[in-house]
C-alpha cells in the first residue's frame, strides 16, 4: 500500500528525479512558463511555490536556501527580482497548471505550468452577525 508516500518516482533514481524537478523549476523561473507532462508539472509546482515562500523574506538566508535548492545563480536572481514582486500580496497559489491535451506520440497528459500574473482581488467584506 502507498499510504503516506508523497513522492512520484517517474521511473528514475532519486538523484535523477531531484535534478529533473530542479531543472523544471529553473526553466519556469527563467521562461515564466513551461510545457511538460501533467504529473511533472504538479511536482514542480510544489517546489516552485515553496521557493517563492522562502524568497518572500528577501534576506541573505533566503537567498542561500534558494541557491542550495536550485544551484543556478541567474535563476535565484530572477526569482528574487521579478517573480517575488509579481506575487506581492498573494497568500499562496503562485502558479497555475492548465491542461493542454495529450502528447501525440505516447498519449501522455500535457500541461502548461506558469506563474499567476493577475493582481490579488480584495474579498468583499461580509457583515458580522
Amino acid at each position: 500500500m502507498r499510504h503516506r508516500k508523497n513522492n512520484v518516482k517517474f521511473g528514475r533514481s532519486s538523484s535523477h528525479r531531484e535534478a529533473l524537478i530542479e531543472m523544471l523549476v529553473i526553466g519556469l523561473i527563467k521562461a515564466k512558463s513551461i510545457r511538460t507532462s501533467a504529473r511533472k508539472a504538479k511536482v514542480a509546482r510544489q517546489l516552485a511555490e515553496k521557493l517563492v515562500t522562502v524568497a518572500r523574506k528577501g534576506d541573505v538566508n533566503a537567498r542561500r536556501r534558494a541557491m542550495a535548492v536550485l544551484n543556478d545563480e541567474a535563476a535565484v536572481r530572477e526569482l528574487f527580482t521579478t517573480i517575488v514582486p509579481m506575487q506581492e500580496g498573494r497568500q499562496g497559489g503562485y502558479t497555475r497548471i492548465v491542461k493542454v491535451g495529450q502528447r501525440p506520440s505516447d498519449g501522455c497528459e500535457m500541461a502548461v505550468l506558469s506563474w499567476v500574473n493577475e493582481p490579488v482581488a480584495a474579498k468583499p467584506e461580509t457583515p458580522a452577525n
